[in-house]
């Protein structure tokens, strides 16, 4: 009688093949099909060559950017697959007619909007590279890089994209980043008598760290599962199925900000950056529903 066994995988086909996370499977899902858009400015006039030539030393050496999903005949096992990747077919340059165009910031927001709503290539890898001759208020040329949020997070790109990048004082260094260097620890000086004090009030921290973080994590869940339950999303007029036709409608407005604002209010109210952009963006957000709709 045969014995059927499972095939042995290597380990080189482990590494061809990697299966999909479940969060990168929630990105893919038609209700929530999400994709990262970043628009870089230049100081200076863009040469596609040098960016393609760039590319090919770094972007697609990294897994997720030469692999492409696959997914089989019935949908459920999806799968990344490292595939050849042609850095040309990804970089788009369009033709701009500059004379036809009135406003550059404008026609800017009005090319990445369309480009929101245009999905990418599933047969490839998913991000793509374009290239804009386009001189607006911030900048003499324009790139958009699209990447699909399933690669990867907002961290880990922008860590790739910093890669990526040299300093001007020197091409061949990579750029670093600002190092706040602290004093030691006062605790070094201290005696053996204090050393033991100091260690037994270390101990009384960590405990009640650890209650307040238990109390808090109940209550955080008891509040979700009451929320989920009995509370329901307030209708809105942003509100809806993005696969209907107002997604038809959706549209990118960018404004220019001064970080040393952003700085300020991060400093005067001991938070990140990222809290004090998200806040303002909630704001700004509520007061245009509340000005427009009531």
């Amino acid at each position: 009688m045969e014995i059927k066994t499972r095939r042995h995988i290597s380990e080189d086909e482990k590494e061809e093949e990697q299966p999909l996370s479940p969060a990168a499977r929630l990105f893919h899902s038609p209700e929530f099909n999400c994709n990262i858009i970043s628009v870089i400015g230049l100081k200076s006039k863009l040469d596609p060559c040098v960016f393609i030539r760039g590319f090919k030393e770094t972007f697609i050496r990294h897994p997720r950017f030469s692999s492409k999903l696959v997914t089989d005949e019935n949908g459920q096992n999806q799968r990344w697959v490292r595939t050849n990747v042609v850095v040309e077919d990804h970089v788009t340059v369009p033709e701009i007619k500059l004379q036809n165009i009135e406003n550059t910031d404008s026609f800017l927001e009005d090319y990445v909007s369309d480009l929101m709503k245009t999905p990418l290539e599933i047969s490839r890898s998913l991000w793509e590279l374009h290239l804009l001759d386009l001189k607006t208020s911030d900048a003499e040329n324009v790139a958009v890089l699209k990447i699909h949020h399933s690669v990867g997070d907002g961290m880990s790109i922008m860590s790739l994209v910093l890669a990526c990048m040299r300093k001007t004082s020197n091409p061949d260094e990579l750029p670093s980043l600002p190092y706040q260097y602290r004093s030691p620890s006062g605790s070094s000086l201290l005696t053996t008598g204090s050393r033991s004090d100091s260690r037994l009030l270390w101990l009384v921290k960590v405990l009640w760290t650890a209650v307040i973080l238990g109390l808090n994590t109940v209550c955080d869940t008891l509040e979700f599962i009451v929320t989920t339950l009995f509370v329901k999303d307030n209708e809105t007029p942003i509100k809806g199925d993005f696969r209907s036709t107002k997604s038809k409608r959706l549209r990118l407005v960018h404004r220019t900000v001064n970080l040393d604002d952003i700085k300020l209010i991060k400093n005067a109210m001991n938070m990140t950056v990222n809290d004090v952009v998200l806040g303002v963006t909630q704001a700004s957000l509520s007061q245009y529903l509340e000005r427009r709709y009531g």
